[in-house]
């Protein structure tokens, strides 16, 4: 009859037979897919994904010990420029133990930071590629800003400094701009940074109409965190949101994936508050010379019309003038005729007015004998009978 053991027994054997088989350290290469740090250490789950269909083909835990975390840790993020954190490819320096109660795990001795950045770089590399081999890299391009900005939807944390300073810095202007601000709050570092910033993307997108232009900025953090910002989904989204987005995310040597798919990037939340006010303060000006000018020119057609209603009054005065004295010489003329033609002229060429019972004689034929006729000179008239 076959042999038996207990479970301890056999977890014991198993143990024996690995440490035996694997008694060396072994580089390994897997995806981080968890990362907890509990009173010191450092507890991991490995990954490994099948190209083809991205589920996992390997899984396994892996231990790194207090008195290895600290320095392996620290080490880590002073080369890469960022903190080992889920998500991230690792070259690991490993040993292999199985545990009779905990089963089988990786210890964790010792990672290759080059290897982790170059990932990081190579992925970044394959967003920006996709991005470009999908039209989507220079969409933002094709956005206008509008000339003034001042419906102002802001993806910021809540709490962050960075978000007050801007608040700040657009409300308290010396020109007393007034802005409409509005935050969609989300988290801006960590592993759920890309997902959080995503979700708020399309609260924007639910009321985008109510807003002119799109301010993602972040808040202070060290430059390790700014790996969110490479993610494709984000960047992707970003490039095709229907309103410029403008960003504030980085420092001076810092340029993500996001920044370069924005309308316009900038380094910080500040400087996104000075070139929003700078906008303005420009079409200001813009506007003050427009308004100059149409005063001058307002001024010089005041000038022009008077210059032309006086001219047409000096016309107006001229042409009465000219018709007046046409008038006074036709009045004259037509006094000179009515002279001529007065019975008190013709009377003093002799002439005389002859009437008979009130009416003109004009005809000796008129008159019988008997009519009793009055004859007037200038002078005094005389009846008589004609006989």
């Amino acid at each position: 009859m076959q042999a038996s053991y207990s479970l301890t027994e056999l977890c014991t054997a198993i143990s024996e037979a690995v440490a035996e088989s694997l008694p060396e350290t072994y580089r390994v290469r897997a995806e981080i897919s968890s990362l907890t740090v509990k009173g010191g250490h450092c507890y991991m789950e490995l990954v490994e994904k099948a190209p083809a269909t991205g589920l996992p083909s390997a899984r396994i835990r892996a231990t790194c010990w207090q008195n290895v975390w600290t320095m392996l840790s620290a080490w880590f993020q002073q080369e890469a420029g960022r903190p080992l954190a889920a998500g991230m490819q690792v070259l690991l320096e490993v040993s292999v133990n199985c545990h009779p109660v905990y089963g089988l795990s990786l210890q964790v001795t010792g990672i290759d930071p080059s290897y982790t950045l170059g990932g990081i770089a190579l992925e970044r590399q394959r967003t920006i590629a996709r991005l470009e081999q999908e039209g989507v890299m220079k969409m933002q391009q094709l956005l206008a800003l509008p000339a003034l900005c001042r419906r102002i939807a802001v993806i910021s944390s809540a709490d962050a400094a960075g978000y007050g300073d801007f608040v700040h810095q657009l409300e308290n202007n010396p020109s007393g701009f007034r802005f409409h601000i509005r935050l969609f709050a989300a988290l801006m570092q960590g592993d759920r940074a890309a997902a959080s910033m995503l979700e708020a993307l399309e609260r924007v997108y639910a009321s985008v109409s109510d807003f002119d232009v799109l301010v993602i900025i972040r808040g202070g953090g060290a430059t390790a965190d700014l790996g969110c910002f490479d993610n494709y989904e984000l960047a992707c989204a970003c490039a095709q949101f229907p309103l410029p987005v403008l960003t504030g995310i980085g420092h001076q040597r810092d340029v993500a994936v996001v920044d370069m798919v924005a309308h316009t990037s900038l380094k910080t939340p500040t400087a996104v508050a000075a070139f929003l006010l700078a906008r303005l303060a420009g079409e200001q000006e813009r506007l003050d010379r427009i308004v100059q000018r149409l005063r001058m020119l307002e001024k010089q057609q005041l000038a022009l019309q008077s210059a032309r209603i006086e001219q047409m009054e000096a016309r107006l005065r001229s042409a009465w003038r000219g018709r007046l004295l046409r008038e006074e010489e036709r009045l004259r003329s037509m006094e000179k005729t009515l002279q001529l033609l007065s019975p008190e002229t013709i009377y003093r060429k002799g002439y005389t007015l002859t009437r008979q019972e009130g009416r003109t004689v004009r005809s000796a034929s008129e008159l019988q004998k008997g009519s009793v006729i009055e004859t007037e000179w200038l002078d005094g008239s005389v009846r008589s009978e004609v006989l």
